[in-house]
Parts: C-alpha cells; sequence; structure tokens
C-alpha cells in the first residue's frame, strides 16, 4: 500500500477531457449526455421509494394524494438529476478556472459544492433523512480509508459494540422521555412494547376479551366433520388453558405489563420473530422475483434457507431479553426506574449478533447522536448550527464521491453501483490513470472493484449527440 505523503501540495496538469469525459472532447455534451441519463434514472427510483411509502402508510389514493405524490416525485427526481450533472459541471469548471487538478479539486470539492445547490432543490422535510443516510455511509468510508492508510485497525464484532451502546441510549431516552416522537421510537414503541414508555398515558391493563360464545350452527356440526370439529376444539381448549395458566402466573407489582412477566417475555420474543421471518420472506420474494419466474421450483428456498431466521432471532432476543431483563430489574430493585433501560438495552444489543450489519449499526448510532444533538440544543447546551443538515450533507457526500473516484476500494460496493447506474456506467469510464500521481493505487483499485462488481468499464455502444460521439453508457 502506498503512503499518503503532503497529498494536498500534489498537482496534476491533466484535462477534464483526459480525466472527466474521455469519451468526448466537449464539456458541455458530456454533462448534457449525463443528464439526459440521469432524469430517467432518477425518476424510476423515486417512482418506486414514493409508492413503497404509500403502500406502508396505507393511505388511500384519492385525487389530492396522487397529485402531491406526483409532485414530490418530480421534485425528488429534479434533485438527484442536478446532483448528478451539477458535480461534472463543476469538476470541468474548477479545471478551466485553476488549470490544474490536485486531490481535493478532483472530486471533493465539487461535491461538495453541486450537493450544496441541489439539496436546496429537495423537499425540506427529506433533507434529514438524505443527511443521515450520506453520513452513515461516510462513516463508514472514512473508517476503511483510516484502517487502509494504517491509522486504526478493524475491530471484530465492531459493529455490534456500535448497535449495543446506541440501542441502549436510545432505549433510555425511550423510557426517561414521555413525549418522545421520533420515528426511532416509534420503531422501539412496536419492538419492545408500549409499556416500556415512561409515563405514557396509553399504558393501561389490557383486560382480556371473553371468548365468543359458539353459534348454533357451530354447536351442531354436520355429523361427516364431527371427529374433525371435536379434535380443532379440543386442540383450541388446549391452546387457551396453556395460555391461560402462563397468564396467571407471577407479576410483579411494579411491572406495567397486565399478565405474567413470563409471558409478557415470551410474547415479545414470539411476535418479534414473526415479523422478522414475514419481512425477510417478503424480500426474499421481491429480490428472487426474476429467478423465481424462470425457475418456479425455488421460490421454496425464499421461505426457508440458511439465512431466513437471521432476523427473526435479532428482532426476537432483542424484545425478549429487553422485556425479561427489565422485569427481573423490577423485581430485584422493587421499583420501576428508567435507569434499567440501561442494563437491559446492552443484554439485548448482544442479539444483533445473529443479523450483524453496519448499516444498521450505524444508522442507530447517528439516530442516537441526533436526538441527544437535539435535545442539548434544547436544554440550552449547545448551540444549533445554522444550516448544519446542509453542510453535513453537502461534507458526507463529498466524501463518497472522493472515495468513488480516487479511492474506490474504501467505498461500500452497493453505493458504487448507485452510481455507477446514476450515471450510466460514466462513473466507471472516467480514467483513473491520471489519479495515480496522489499515491493512492487509484487505478489499480479501480479495475479490482470494477471487476468484483462485474461492471462494464469500457461500452462498446455509442450514440450521437450534437455530432460528438461518445460511449452510450
Amino acid at each position: 500500500m502506498a503512503v499518503l505523503s503532503l497529498p494536498q501540495l500534489i498537482t496534476i496538469d491533466t484535462t477534464c477531457v483526459e480525466y472527466v469525459h474521455p469519451w468526448t472532447d466537449s464539456c458541455r455534451d458530456a454533462t448534457l449526455g449525463l443528464l439526459f441519463h440521469a432524469f430517467p434514472h432518477s425518476l424510476k427510483t423515486y417512482i418506486t421509494v414514493y409508492m413503497f411509502t404509500l403502500i406502508m402508510r396505507r393511505k388511500k389514493l384519492s385525487k389530492e394524494v396522487i397529485k402531491k405524490t406526483v409532485m414530490e416525485i418530480l421534485q425528488s427526481t429534479v434533485f438527484l438529476t442536478t446532483h448528478a450533472y451539477g458535480f461534472s459541471t463543476m469538476v470541468c469548471a474548477i479545471r478551466h478556472l485553476v488549470g490544474r487538478f490536485d486531490m481535493y479539486s478532483a472530486s471533493f470539492t465539487p461535491a461538495f459544492l453541486s450537493s450544496l445547490i441541489s439539496i436546496h432543490l429537495e423537499r425540506p422535510s427529506r433533507r434529514p433523512i438524505l443527511c443521515l443516510y450520506v453520513t452513515n455511509v461516510a462513516t463508514e468510508t472514512l473508517f476503511r480509508m483510516a484502517v487502509w492508510r494504517g491509522w486504526v485497525k478493524s475491530i471484530k464484532h465492531g459493529e455490534i459494540l456500535i448497535f449495543t451502546i446506541s440501542s441502549a441510549s436510545l432505549l433510555y431516552m425511550f423510557r426517561s422521555d414521555p413525549a418522545a416522537r421520533d420515528t426511532m421510537f416509534s420503531i422501539i414503541r412496536y419492538v419492545v412494547g408500549p409499556y416500556e414508555q415512561a409515563k405514557e398515558p396509553e399504558r393501561a391493563f389490557v383486560v382480556n376479551s371473553p371468548p365468543p360464545s359458539p353459534t348454533e350452527r357451530s354447536l351442531r356440526p354436520d355429523n361427516r366433520n364431527v371427529c374433525l370439529y371435536a379434535l380443532i376444539g379440543n386442540l383450541c381448549r388446549l391452546y387457551r388453558r396453556f395460555l391461560k395458566s402462563i397468564k396467571d402466573l407471577s407479576r410483579s407489582e411494579w411491572c406495567p405489563h397486565p399478565d405474567s412477566c413470563i409471558f409478557y417475555t415470551l410474547q415479545g420474543f414470539v411476535k418479534m420473530v414473526a415479523v422478522g421471518y414475514g419481512v425477510q420472506v417478503v424480500l426474499g420474494l421481491v429480490l428472487s422475483a426474476k429467478k423465481i419466474f424462470r425457475t418456479p421450483s425455488t421460490v421454496m428456498q425464499a421461505f426457508w434457507n440458511n439465512k431466513v431466521l437471521n432476523l427473526g432471532a435479532f428482532l426476537g432476543l432483542f424484545s425478549g431479553i429487553y422485556r425479561g431483563t427489565s422485569c427481573a430489574l423490577r423485581w430485584w430493585t422493587k421499583r420501576d426506574s428508567e435507569n434499567h433501560a440501561i442494563p437491559a438495552g446492552l443484554l439485548a444489543g448482544t442479539s444483533f449478533w445473529f443479523y450483524p450489519d453496519n448499516t444498521a449499526a450505524l444508522y442507530v448510532m447517528w439516530k442516537a447522536l441526533q436526538i441527544i444533538y437535539c435535545k442539548l440544543i434544547d436544554a440550552g447546551y449547545l448551540p444549533e448550527v445554522p444550516f448544519g443538515t446542509i453542510l453535513l450533507y453537502s461534507f458526507s457526500t463529498a466524501v463518497l464521491f472522493h472515495a468513488a473516484l480516487l479511492e474506490p476500494h474504501n467505498l461500500r460496493s452497493s453505493y458504487y453501483k448507485f452510481l455507477y447506474g446514476l450515471s450510466g456506467g460514466r462513473i466507471a469510464a472516467m480514467d483513473r490513470n491520471p489519479l495515480d500521481s496522489f499515491l493512492l493505487e487509484t487505478s489499480k483499485n479501480h479495475s479490482r472493484v470494477v471487476e468484483m462488481l462485474k461492471l462494464n468499464p469500457n461500452p462498446k455502444y455509442h450514440f450521437q449527440f450534437f455530432g460528438n460521439t461518445y460511449p452510450k453508457l
């Protein structure tokens, strides 16, 4: 690995034609070509995103909702399209103004400026979400860059440690602040249950409704089905009797839930195992739709494989361990306290071992930091940074573009593929050889990444635009 030495002093006289758009001599044609490709790709992306959001929110498709959704899709499409061709425009403009490239003007600075402009075109309500996502990926990228340079060492199971500490912090805030309304707290409420939120007015005991009385038809079934009805009836009675015996076990007087602690713990575990398994199956069916259509016999792989239970095991154990530990602490201390959320959250966080994921761990970490920061601002301990969300978004995006162009081996593969699709492959066709002067082994690492992801760095198809020929990427 090459050693990075005073990169800010290294400059290269490469032109933007040689580096940015070697397929055409015209900066205008390169930018417009990218514009006309990025718009339909962005439109397709945001149609999927907004349709999924409508389904999840179960909104009725009224005329007003459809009109509002269409306008939001178009606005987000314009934002992402501007982001794409704005970067190319900025790189060429800076090269024409300065007359050379350095490590920052090659990617970081133009990406920062294009992000700063394009984010203003997106709806303000979506900016924090976008900021959180790119900051998440940028954090992982910066850590990989530091590891590659030998500045830090990778920590085994570090994502589990990050998730455990972050989730314990969120659970403590969930327990101590009944007025919390962040989306993350809604997710926590669904996973661990509403009884674990402090001083919530809705925390009333659930009164189990008596089972419906059998109808006359059910009392007199057809003679041919007497045995079947009797078997089903006996199984249902045994199940209800077993369930009641668990519900009637001991419950601490300091516990807010209505049934026994054992039933409360098992209920959370079973519910979230079922939810996790269902999510994994649905995702498997959606992602394997083409394969299943070609080979219908593979449909069963979505219902049972080595990884289908991982998410369910994580969610089920997280809920069960948290509930069980909270109940045990209430029994032991003879009181209910928000401080119980810390040890309970730390123990529950270890369940992440069944579903270790860097993206999820960093998302939880940044959500915890965001909520803590907002609380400190509200309490007057920290000042609010003007345009903080926009600046953080622009910086994080600039880091990602820097990695995509100069250090692609340190960038998350999924993000590089996203940029490849958005640019129509142009990001892979950009010539990295001049960037080797920055001592980052850029061209060699880029070739490895493209080969690993099975992407085409040299498209063979061409089309005409303003009289010039360049790759149809």
